[in-house]
């Protein structure tokens, strides 16, 4: 066993021990009992090669039960500065800088200061780097939302407090990152263009997919996306971030640059995307996860790249463990590259009949779409409890359009804000190709059965459902005589 295939294992074993300990607390009785048996195996079994990485393999299964809990225990008394006023039924006065930017709802705005998250009305507006005279009364967050942990969700950002509409008074304004600050300001322009000349719904479609922001997404047209699976497309998620970055370099490839040329040209797009969006934490992972894929795209060894996928996942959840259990943007980048690195070459194979025009390639887009679906699919099962059966048809529809359009958005929205006249043109495409999206959606959503909803599904099911599909791509892997799992 070469030393990259046992590093593989050692960083597989600790994932597991942090997943073990996200579904259910593991005992110090059970924790030792590993403890011992890693031990004895090294120590006793040196010799014998294999029983020795078993011995490490389990050792580093029980560093990650304890990273995990080591995370658990450190968010239960965070917040030191706020320690004994959540729930007091006592006003407190907060004085503090917005510290990201807020997130725009149909009737109100999220405003983060410090560790604690703010709710406020639409209206006056609030922005990033404001400073503010908060009154009101913190909360802790609530444990359990329709059966999902909001408090652990918010505590691995490190956001300990709720306080809903308390009085506010603006101290004063430019107190943020000057960084961050222009990149926001070029954002709201950017949007500020867009809504010139695109209406609604098409101009909330466009926001959503360049900017994750869905305050412009009524929520029958919310609704619409969830019936047809196609809400991915309206967030800035780590399963659309990695469609569409490989669907660029694959466009980009086609227009006849040199595999170098579009992969440097494909990661410094990627970078300027997620900063126009303000770098949120789930934009970077699932920036990395992407650039992960690109690299093995770029290299040539596609298939060789899952042990890296692996290493990246175990170096994010070493420094924060609760994004496997609760950051579903996290989850879908991962499995989303995993299934384009172990199912694209199968599908990019079985669909070699459709044309693959040089302007528009559209098997791989076809193929890089089927491969991160089939993987994301019971994830977003276990997660929303929903199944869209229209979903595959819609998807197909519509992915492969995302990457060019896209490219064509930000190319209208430099054109905008150049000269008024560019921007108009452009505007024409870009709704021609929006349009034909929510036509899409719209016709897709109306189809009686387009979706079915699940009772809570139990995590084993899960498990099962992952098992199942692991020995499915292991058989088609072994008939196509690809180089898959063989670690």
């Amino acid at each position: 066993m070469s030393k990259s295939k046992i590093f593989f294992c050692f960083c597989l074993s600790f994932i597991g021990g942090i997943f073990l300990s996200s579904i259910n607390e593991i005992p110090q009785p059970v924790q030792l009992g590993f403890l011992i048996l890693g031990i004895f195996l090294i120590s006793v079994l040196w010799k014998y090669k294999k029983m020795a990485v078993i011995g490490f393999c389990i050792l580093f299964l029980v560093l990650g039960i304890w990273r995990h809990q080591e995370a658990q225990s450190r968010i239960v008394d965070s917040g030191p500065s706020l320690n004994g006023l959540n729930d007091s039924n006592r006003e407190v006065v907060l004085t503090g800088v917005i510290s990201s930017e807020p997130a725009i709802g149909e009737k109100t705005l999220k405003l983060r200061v410090k560790t604690v998250l703010i709710t406020v009305g639409r209206f006056p507006e609030y922005k990033y780097g404001d400073k503010l005279e908060i009154t009101g009364l913190l909360k802790t967050p609530s444990e359990d939302i329709d059966g999902f942990n909001y408090r652990n969700y918010l505590q691995k950002e490190g956001i300990y407090s709720v306080m809903d509409f308390p009085k506010i008074e603006l101290l004063g304004r430019g107190f943020g990152n000057p960084v961050m600050d222009v990149l926001f300001s070029f954002k709201n322009k950017f949007k500020e263009i867009a809504g010139n000349f695109i209406s609604p719904p098409e101009v909330g479609i466009l926001e959503a997919l360049v900017f994750g922001d869905e305050g412009k997404i009524s929520q029958e047209w919310k609704d619409k996306l969830n019936i047809t699976g196609t809400r991915h497309i309206a967030a800035v998620s780590g399963m659309n971030i990695t469609i569409i970055a490989s669907l660029i370099l694959s466009f980009v490839l086609s227009l006849g640059l040199w595999r170098r040329q579009a992969f440097y040209l494909t990661i410094f797009l990627l970078v300027i995307f997620i900063l126009m969006i303000g770098a949120p934490a789930s934009a970077v992972r699932a920036g990395i996860m992407a650039a992960v894929l690109m690299l093995a795209q770029h290299l040539g060894r596609l298939q060789a790249s899952g042990r890296a996928v692996i290493f990246a996942a175990g170096l994010m959840l070493f420094l924060n463990p609760l994004l496997l259990k609760f950051d579903i943007g996290f989850q879908l980048s991962f499995l989303a590259v995993l299934g384009m690195i172990y199912l694209q070459p199968f599908f990019s194979d079985f669909l070699k009949k459709i044309p693959d025009p040089v302007v528009f390639p559209l098997r791989a887009a076809l193929s890089a779409t089927l491969s991160a679906q089939v993987f994301t699919l019971p994830i977003l099962i276990y997660n929303f409890g929903r199944v869209s059966l229209i979903s595959p048809i819609t998807n197909i529809l519509i992915v492969p359009l995302l990457a060019p359009l896209t490219v064509l958005i930000f190319i209208f929205g430099f054109a905008g804000l150049i000269f008024w006249a560019f921007g108009w043109i452009l505007s024409w495409p870009v709704w021609l190709f929006l349009s034909y999206i929510v036509k899409i959606i719209d016709w897709s959503s109306r189809i009686p059965w387009a979706s079915v909803f699940f009772k809570e599904i139990h995590w084993i099911w899960l498990m099962i459902f992952y098992l199942i599909l692991g020995f499915m791509v292991w058989r088609l892997q072994e008939s196509q005589k690809l180089k898959f799992l063989k670690y």
